[in-house]
């Protein structure tokens, strides 16, 4: 698997942004590879469903058929890349690709919403639960000092990966980092 998907093409941004299609990829990415059908139970959505939208991402270059696991009559999927980018400044050059990074930046709120709505205390034993949650901060900053947080908060969570890989206790975690200009009050 690759590790990115940088995208500088507005279409193929909105494409991806489909609701269905953010979970089906999402899903490729987390659990591997899968069919339509198993797809389609694991979202409560028909295989017929599933099977287009995946077909749309096909089209787009974020999966692929898994030719090494064929399962029977039905194609098996998987993702072609561990995340998918693009440039929000490039984007932002046209009203098309403004409104894809929007619809975008909706969807991953979207996710972030299922999955702490999914995160139920009492499923997790008390180490979990003291280390997970979200927190959000208000600082006064320009846009360079974000640019470094982000890029050293991605080194840092590299560096943690690779330290804790193979680990017994670990398990997938979702990571959100989110930052955006709050608005000046009148």
């Amino acid at each position: 698997m690759e590790e990115q998907y940088k995208i500088s093409d507005p279409r193929v941004l909105k494409a991806v942004s489909h609701p269905l299609r953010v979970r089906l990829l999402g899903l490729l990415r987390m659990d591997g590879p899968a069919t339509a059908s198993e797809l389609a139970r694991k979202v409560g959505e028909s295989s017929g469903s599933t099977s287009y939208h995946l077909r749309e991402l096909f089209k787009f270059g974020f999966v692929e058929e898994d030719d090494d696991r064929r399962d029977g009559r039905e194609r098996r999927w998987r993702a072609r890349h561990r995340y998918t980018s693009w440039d929000a400044a490039e984007m932002a050059g046209t009203p098309e690709g403004r409104e894809a990074v929007h619809i975008m930046h909706l969807r991953q709120v979207e996710l972030v919403g299922r999955a702490m709505e999914r995160f139920d205390l009492d499923d997790w034993p008390p180490e979990w639960v003291d280390v997970s949650g979200m927190s959000d901060h208000l600082r006064t900053l320009p846009p360079a000092a974000l640019r470094e947080f982000h890029e050293g908060a991605e080194r840092l969570l590299d560096e943690i990966t690779a330290r804790y890989q193979g680990h017994p206790d670990a398990r997938n975690v979702h990571v959100w980092m989110g930052a955006v200009p709050r608005p000046e009050e009148p």
